[in-house]
């Protein structure tokens, strides 16, 4: 894997320029985690190019068969593989009736990524120009809590540059994930429950075999300049195993509408009823507020930093 687009930096992973070839590469590069759950660097929205997408749940495996293991000796006949998780960071979004892909975008510009490893945050930002000729900015901040360790949290801004914007906010979590090194196209998650609640949705699903159960869930919060709406979703879209909001806000040029979406796993090693405990904690988290929360992260990173920082003086590469 070429990692030589990466920018030096002390303390930050750092990507400028968007480029089709490296997506997956930087997915892997720009992952985050916390202990209780790892995700790497997908979009929030809908992306048409190539993609992993990869959530995971610490201590929640499968019993794999492996291809080989039946009929040659000295093979296992199975393995522990680590399972993806269903998706908590989904958020498709249209703006002025065109969806945003970046795969799609007429241009995309001012592209940038960074992964401020001293923070324990991860943020992306860019410019495009949809095929409709809107001019968008955007920016994403997203980082899995270490004080609250079942919470992810992304704040996802838009900004119309040259049009007013029609903006469609479909946040949703999804257990029907596939994992890309399965062996015969099989799905390792059970769907067991779909709820949904005001802004709140939970999906709890159960792994085959091992058996396993996991609440997936996300509440979200609608701003527009950075002031909080009392929205509640528009429409509502259930299957046995995903929930999606959907949020509509119009706003003119140069303002900025953005989605606060609060995510995560509670599992049943830790909970008997995991989704009270979903609830348990959104509830937690809305307490503390997201600059709270952002506040939390990075003096929690400064404790870890401030035990085990190591620090290679005149080789920033190195330090990196």
């Amino acid at each position: 894997m070429n990692q030589d687009y990466i920018k030096p930096d002390n303390w930050s992973i750092i990507e400028e320029g968007f480029d089709l070839e490296q997506v997956k590469s930087s997915e892997s590069l720009f992952s985050i985690g916390n202990g209780a759950m790892g995700q790497r660097a997908n979009f929030e929205e809908y992306y048409s190019g190539k993609t992993f997408q990869g959530s995971y749940i610490a201590g929640i495996y499968y019993p794999d068969k492996t291809k080989v293991g039946w009929w040659k000796n000295g093979y296992p006949e199975y393995f522990a593989k680590v399972l993806n998780a269903p998706n908590w960071i989904g958020i498709n979004i249209e703006i002025n009736g065109e969806n945003l892909d970046l795969a799609a975008c007429a241009t995309v510009k001012n592209f940038r990524r960074e992964l401020n490893m001293k923070e324990g945050i991860y943020n992306r930002s860019f410019e495009a120009t949809l095929q409709n000729g809107t001019q968008i900015a955007v920016n994403v901040r997203r980082f899995l809590s270490l004080d609250l360790d079942e919470i992810g949290v992304i704040n996802y801004e838009i900004t119309p540059l040259n049009n007013d914007g029609k903006i469609i906010f479909k946040p949703y979590v999804d257990a029907g994930v596939h994992n890309e090194d399965a062996n015969w196209e099989e799905k390792f998650w059970e769907p067991l429950e779909v709820k949904n609640s005001g802004n709140e949705g939970f999906v709890t699903a159960r792994t085959f075999k091992t058996h396993f159960i996991a609440t997936t869930f996300m509440q979200n919060s609608i701003l527009v300049n950075g002031q909080k709406q009392n929205t509640f979703p528009s429409n509502i879209e259930t299957s046995n195993e995903k929930v999606q909001f959907t949020y509509e806000v119009t706003i003119a040029r140069g303002q900025t509408a953005s989605i606060q979406k609060l995510g995560g796993y509670t599992v049943s090693m830790n909970h008997e009823n995991t989704q009270i405990a979903a609830q348990n904690v959104i509830a937690k988290a809305l307490s503390f507020g997201y600059d709270q929360l952002v506040n939390n992260q990075i003096a929690a990173w400064a404790k870890i930093w401030e035990m085990s920082d190591i620090t290679i003086d005149g080789d920033v590469k190195a330090q990196q």
